[in-house]
């Protein structure tokens, strides 16, 4: 076991215990807990809360991938929680009217996937009802929040965009300025939402906890709440119809997995990069990083390499499997992974993002006659990260991870929040598998983690970050899985990113070879790895940018609880 210290301890508990990126929200799914609700009634409140507490990180008109263990059934069910682009959107408008460029604002509004995410996890998989996990949420909008270190940087940002976006200005600034540490945000329309939510729910309360749910998602998906979304959207010269919201299910599917050793992670579907996480994983499978020695320059050349690979795959065939044939099996199989690995030079980088592989044939054919997929070239510009996360483990094992996202921009008027903008991770070209199509789902960056150790489930984790989520992700498990660390100690390792490839935010930035360290990387390493190809910056020694992990840990043999929280952001975790 390692000797490596950490900044805070972990928190162990026997009970139950959260992790989420803010404090308020760990606190809410703590109160749900405590109040003898599961781990899917108390991740819904966190990620809900998660919505009031981080506006410039999430929305609750947003998206929210979820996974679920549940203990009863003993299996791992992935919800989508991502928004399908409005069947009046099309390639072409954004190629000839807007000069090929998709354009902040209305136009990239997809359907808001967050509200059936919660309440689809809510009636399927939990015990309480919308207004019981909703009301933490509710009060932080209502009576309003001290503004944290986190939230004044985001909303200095609005100060300097002030005019941009007028109606997030009128909930967000003081007639022009911007509010700082220690003042308090209220998000009045927003808790009228969550009340009017709550009445129609209660309304149909005689109809069973269920049904009341149901009620309350018709309201948002089918009734006025709908009427007023489609209204503003429409207004601001988007897509989104009426109809779109009515026809708009998340979907519930099984999730997919990746092998390491003793250990087996699941992620959500190829419409998110979350299988990448799973091929990396395997790509490493067969070399013993222990010998390498935790973050040498032998061990972080061949992590990248591994991550420069799957995401190679990933911009060459993920994308929404209602529309794309994606090769999932061969993507995820043991062989492919080793073929990949062979691509891989311990003394070179690949200068760029490397060639996409032929996971085709693992699975017994060829490719479909009409994939036509081409690498993009670089492109310079800036990224768009966000997003926040949400982990809870209760006493009867059931275990919840989720990721929700999309930040503060277009907020509608009188509700308080922003509809989904995810239509930014989309692609133009319409040989790449993500290509914008009506009723087609972006590929999203959000996903969400859940791991098991000897065929038992074991942890769920994650992250915000947009690209650099499956890096952070894979770093801190195996920083657990290989180099023996506790999950705090995981948490607050230093870590490098990438970015050899194209960033999944319109206008996808693709810088190849660039590499950045924290700076308590020895700079022998930087040294060695600028020798091997990378081209090496240097972050602070502590930088946001790295992430902000959150996970919880099981003990197979005590059943205690070891829950991390990250040390970059805001993130706290809580235990019983």
């Amino acid at each position: 076991m390692t000797t490596r210290t950490s900044d805070r301890p972990t928190i162990y508990g026997n009970q139950h215990a959260a992790s989420t990126g803010h404090y308020l929200a760990t606190a809410a799914a703590f109160r749900i807990l405590e109040q003898g609700g599961n781990a899917i009634d108390a991740g819904v409140a966190a990620g809900i809360s998660l919505n009031v507490v981080l506006p410039g990180s999430t929305s609750f008109g947003g998206v929210a991938p979820i996974l679920i263990y549940s203990a009863t059934e003993n299996k791992v069910i992935s919800i989508s929680g991502l928004g399908r682009w409005p069947r009046e959107a099309s390639l072409d408008h954004f190629v000839n009217e807007r000069a090929g460029v998709i354009p902040t604002g209305a136009e990239r509004v997809v359907v808001p996937a967050a509200p059936d995410a919660w309440m689809t996890a809510l009636i399927e998989h939990g015990t309480m009802t919308f207004e019981q996990v909703v009301t933490p949420a509710a009060e932080y909008a209502k009576n309003g929040i001290a503004i944290s270190l986190v939230n004044a940087s985001t909303i200095a940002t609005y100060g300097s965009q002030r005019g941009t976006w007028p109606t997030r200005d009128a909930v967000f600034l003081d007639n022009g300025r911007a509010r700082g540490v220690g003042e308090v945000l209220l998000q009045s329309d927003l808790a009228r939402t969550f009340e009017r939510l709550i009445e129609v729910e209660r309304q149909h309360a005689g109809q069973g906890r269920e049904a009341a749910i149901q009620a309350a998602r018709d309201y948002f998906y089918k009734g006025q709440i709908a009427e007023e979304i489609v209204s503003f959207v429409r207004k601001g010269g988007g897509f989104l119809s009426l109809e779109d919201m009515a026809e708009f299910k998340v979907g519930q599917e099984p999730a997919v997995s990746g092998d390491f050793h003793d250990y087996t992670v699941f992620t959500n579907g190829p419409w998110c990069q979350g299988p990448s996480f799973a091929e990396a994983l395997q790509i490493l499978g067969e070399d013993d990083l222990e010998s390498l020695h935790h973050n040498s320059a032998d061990y972080v050349h061949l992590v990248a390499e591994s991550l420069k690979i799957s995401f190679a795959d990933r911009d060459a065939f993920y994308g929404d499997p209602d529309f794309v044939d994606v090769p999932i099996s061969g993507l995820l199989n043991s062989e492919y992974a080793r073929t990949r690995r062979d691509d891989i030079d311990m003394q070179n980088a690949f200068p760029a993002m490397p060639p996409a592989g032929d996971p085709w044939r693992f699975e017994g054919r060829s490719a479909p006659a009409d994939y036509a997929y081409e690498p993009p070239p670089p492109r310079a510009g800036t990224a768009e990260p966000d997003t926040s996360y949400a982990s809870v483990v209760d006493k009867w094992g059931n275990m919840f991870s989720a990721t929700p996202s999309d930040g503060a921009t277009i907020v509608a008027p009188g509700l308080g929040f922003t509809p989904s903008t995810r239509g930014s991770q989309t692609w133009l070209d319409p040989k790449h598998p993500s290509a914008l199509e009506p009723w087609k789902r972006p590929r999203l960056t959000p996903n969400a983690l859940l791991a098991f150790k000897d065929g038992k489930p074991w942890m769920p984790f994650g992250t915000p970050g947009g690209d650099a989520q499956v890096q952070a992700t894979l770093q801190y498990f195996l920083n657990i899985a290989v180099f023996g660390m506790s999950p705090q100690q995981a948490a607050e390792a230093p870590r490098f990113l990438i970015w050899s490839f194209p960033d999944s935010f319109w206008p996808h930035v693709y810088t190849p070879g660039r590499m950045e360290l924290e700076g308590r990387f020895d700079a022998e390493v930087g040294s060695e790895l600028e020798r091997r190809g990378h081209t090496v910056e240097w972050l602070p020694p502590i930088a946001g940018r790295a992430n902000n992990v959150c996970g919880i840990a099981r003990d197979l043999q005590t059943n205690t609880l070891a829950a991390a929280a990250d040390h970059r952001s805001e993130a706290y975790a809580m235990a019983r």
